[in-house]
């Protein structure tokens, strides 16, 4: 999977948790991906456990719960007990 799919998940992610996507519509251009492409992405992390909602009145996608994803790679440091 190239870079810029997880950069796209992490910003979608982020706008998401602040409430500030605007429309499907605007958030798609603001993403420079196709509205069918961002459906895709919501379909995703819905299935990963995300529990999107939309609201109409703000035009915005939220999380129902507080939560976020966190996609990055962590180096472990072993020491000599785990030797």
């Amino acid at each position: 999977m190239p870079k810029r799919y997880f950069d796209r998940l992490q910003t979608i992610d982020h706008l998401i948790r602040i409430k500030g996507t605007g429309t499907p519509a605007a958030l798609a251009k603001r993403m420079r991906i196709s509205e069918r492409t961002l459906f895709e992405f919501l379909k995703m992390m819905r299935e990963l456990g995300a529990p999107i909602e939309y609201d109409r009145y703000k035009e915005s996608y939220y999380y129902a719960e507080k939560g976020g994803f966190n996609v990055h790679f962590s180096q472990s440091v072993l020491n000599e007990v785990d030797l």
